[in-house]
């Protein structure tokens, strides 16, 4: 069975009845391109590393034109669809034509899937009788807090009251996974414990709790940081321990990005499996692995346990797939070896990694990683612990691979 997405395009900011205050695309500038797999050898840019990662389109598409795009895709498919899921840069709840999309949509009678809404563009509580009675079997719900206030605050909805009681009719019905970003002082501790207490009662799936980025370092890679200046950070640590608590007060399933998924022991649960580390490859060649500072210790300690003697290097990023050019020219050339590996992700261009990697005189290849190593609580949440190791074994198999390969 196929799935289909369906791109409405729209914009963040824009196709979203505006900024919330906490949102990383805010305050988004002109940024050069920044480099990526995707883009040519010869040439530093692309519409992924350009645009793309700005999530920047020029506005929602028309309805004829998604309509067009869902026939031709229908029609280039064999057999039942399996799913729908409705994407864009802008709010799915903010389509001007919203109604006419998901009618449209449930005609197909395939189960339809939003892969994101704030939920900010419903003003009335009917759209959940809408939503329900075309298909809808999945979706994902920024809550931020179930206190309406805070939710008009900071989320900046205009009618709080009506997207929970939409959210509240879904949750009894469908698999809802809520997304909360936690601000420290605003949105945590008390208020918090409610929001989750308020969700598992009412019937959601689970609730990925997000950490505030709120520098570069965090993982604003498009000049916009501080997104809010005076705003209190947690550390990765704290968060950890907070998803930790929170998910032995609750039944309903609580994981958080960038750490951690309780239930499964992801990111990286494979370390805890000493028979499947013995099923990987062994190291048997030499090559720098760069990753973010989160992931670095998690790798090193894998990579360790298959026979590699050489350390895992961590730039000052957090998030390895966010790496740029300007994490790299930081590092300590004399603790790279000949053979570089970065993130297969990560936003640089290849040659100009070469380039810098290579400026104390010694030529350095630099290979791209796998793109995936693990399951962060986004793809986790709806995984169970077995898929969420056979991703990891794919991954970590295929980067002892590009070791053993390349290295020296």
């Amino acid at each position: 069975m196929a799935q289909l997405t369906v791109d409405i395009g729209g914009s963040p900011g824009i196709g979203c009845r505006g900024f919330c205050e906490y949102c990383y695309f805010k305050k988004v500038r002109g940024v050069q391109p920044l480099g990526c797999r995707y883009c040519l050898p010869f040439k530093k840019g692309c519409d992924y590393c350009t645009r793309g990662v700005k999530e920047e389109y020029a506005g929602f598409k028309d309805l004829r034109s998604i309509a067009d795009e869902t026939l031709a895709s229908l029609q280039s498919r064999q057999g039942e669809i399996e799913r729908i899921t409705i994407s864009g840069g802008g709010d799915p709840s903010c389509y001007p034509q919203f109604k006419d999309l998901i009618e449209l949509l449930g005609s197909t009678e395939a189960p339809l899937h939003i892969g994101y809404t704030s939920g900010k563009g419903w003003d009335d509580p009917a759209i959940a009788d809408l939503l329900l009675d075309n298909g809808l079997t999945e979706i994902s719900f920024t809550v931020f807090a179930t206190d309406t206030k805070l939710r008009k605050k900071y989320m900046h909805d205009p009618s709080p009251e009506a997207s929970l009681a939409i959210l509240e009719k879904l949750c009894g019905a469908v698999d809802v996974y809520a997304a909360t970003v936690v601000l420290p002082g605003v949105n945590d501790g008390k208020v918090l414990e409610e929001t989750c207490r308020w969700l598992q009662d009412r019937g959601a799936k689970g609730l990925i709790l997000m950490r505030f980025a709120n520098n570069a370092d965090q993982g604003l890679i498009l000049g916009n940081g501080p997104v809010m200046g005076k705003q209190k950070i947690q550390s990765v640590e704290s968060f950890r321990d907070m998803i930790t608590d929170l998910s032995k007060k609750f039944t309903m399933k609580i994981s958080g990005t960038p750490l951690w998924d309780p239930e499964i022991g992801s990111p990286f649960a494979i370390r805890h499996e000493p028979d499947l580390l013995a099923k990987l490859p062994r190291v048997t060649k030499r090559a720098t692995v760069i990753s973010g500072s989160i992931a670095t210790p998690f790798i090193d300690t894998i990579l360790s346990a298959c026979g590699s003697e050489v350390p895992v290097v961590p730039v000052s990023k957090e998030i390895a797939c966010l790496i740029t050019a300007d994490d790299i020219r930081r590092l300590d050339l004399s603790s790279l070896g000949s053979v570089v590996i970065i993130p297969g992700r990560a936003f640089v261009h290849d040659a100009e990694a070469e380039e810098i990697l290579s400026r104390d005189g010694i030529d350095r290849e630099v290979i791209r990683g796998p793109e995936t190593l693990t399951a962060d609580a986004e793809t986790s949440m709806g995984m169970i612990r077995d898929q969420v190791l056979e991703m990891e074994m794919e991954g970590f198999g295929d980067l002892i691979r590009l070791i053993n390969r390349y290295g020296v």
